[in-house]
């Protein structure tokens, strides 16, 4: 079953870095947040995916290009110009790397991707967010359910510690944040190919009219995650996560 990874945006609130990288290769750990996504869905048994580029896709290309080079051990050889591998850790990946314009919108890029993604389920999520969503699950409750789609639904995180009252009263002080009580659109698709006719163009915005439409066709069901999920949205969402990888407790790191 193919993954599709949205990698085309442009990250605005990432200035400081989006301006010579796409967002997908800002560096959880040391390694672009693009390549942990890639890392859940291989963990569950996922391995090739449809990376949908935009934004400097040719950082991208460029990374997948030298990857299986610099994961490995060599030897250059100056004087005839030849490089021998030793070998290394080799991941058993298969990525389609495919250009869907600078500008173009969710849906638009969904649609865009049709010739790759007409011939079976198929998966989709977006290259900014990570979670410990138990992948197999998720797709054994689409094929239950029969539906043309299923997003996972997720209860993220509040920015703020909560207070308790008792009239005027605080009965209760946590600066924890707690986990917010509205459910939220958190990626992690399942799709039937059926989805690609709610598309109409480049200009498509997949979570307006094509969810909507979806939702009122009665083909768009939700499958709750309980656990961890974090978009990284902001420096603030980069810091956290790189700090959960430091401490050694980064949930979304299933495959360690």
């Amino acid at each position: 079953m193919k993954t599709v990874i949205l990698a085309g945006g442009l990250g605005t609130r990432f200035a400081e870095e989006t301006d010579i990288l796409p967002k997908p290769m800002i560096e959880i750990g040391g390694r672009p947040i693009l390549w942990h996504i890639m890392q859940i869905y291989a963990h569950h048994g996922h391995r090739e995916f449809v990376v949908a580029l935009g934004y400097r896709g040719d950082v991208i290309k460029g990374y997948f290009l030298d990857y299986a080079r610099l994961e490995s051990d060599f030897r250059i050889d100056l004087a005839k110009g030849e490089v021998v591998e030793y070998g290394g850790k080799r991941d058993d990946f298969r990525i389609h790397l495919i250009d869907t314009g600078p500008a173009t919108m969710t849906g638009g890029r969904l649609l865009r991707l049709a010739p790759q993604l007409r011939d079976g389920t198929f998966m989709m999520t977006y290259g900014d967010g990570v979670s410990n969503v138990d992948v197999r699950k998720l797709v054994e409750f689409h094929k239950r359910h029969g539906k043309l789609a299923t997003l996972t639904a997720v209860r993220p995180p509040a920015r703020f510690g909560r207070l308790e009252f008792d009239g005027d009263a605080i009965a209760r002080f946590d600066e924890k944040p707690q986990l917010g009580e509205g459910w939220i659109n958190g990626g992690f698709f399942v799709l039937e190919p059926g989805v690609l006719d709610y598309l109409t163009g480049d200009d498509t915005v997949w979570e307006r009219e094509p969810l909507e439409r979806l939702a009122a066709d009665g083909q768009l069901m939700a499958y709750r995650c309980e656990d961890f999920w974090q978009c990284m949205d902001t420096l603030r969402d980069k810091r956290t996560l790189n700090q959960l990888w430091t401490d050694g407790v980064a949930p979304w790191a299933v495959w360690k």
